[in-house]
């Protein structure tokens, strides 16, 4: 599982059939202080996440065991939107809510 803010879409007009439906997300993956680390992935998203979010994706055959993903050519697949994390009992990110 890794930890990534979602900072854009990825539309494909010309797909394989096996991925009509699913909704692409752009993600940066970061690190435990939130900061950006590693190189950008595209993922399908399970989840119903939008840009700005942080999110939890898995790479690899774990991206197709999610209900919108199985049996699919995924190799990324966004399956939890972070509410809050912290490190040593210290919040490090704690997602915004509309009260």
């Amino acid at each position: 599982m890794i930890l990534a803010v979602v900072i854009g879409t990825v539309v494909a007009s010309a797909k394989s059939e096996r991925t009509e439906g699913l909704k692409m997300l752009l993600l940066q993956p970061l690190d435990l202080e939130g900061k950006p680390k590693g190189n950008y992935v595209v993922a399908f998203d399970a989840v119903g996440a939008g840009v700005g979010e942080v999110v939890l994706y898995v790479t690899g055959s774990s991206a197709r065991q999610t209900p919108a993903t199985e049996g699919r050519p995924a190799d990324a697949a966004i399956f939890a939107i972070v509410d809050t994390w912290d490190v040593g009992g210290v919040v490090k990110y704690e997602k915004m809510r509309d009260d």
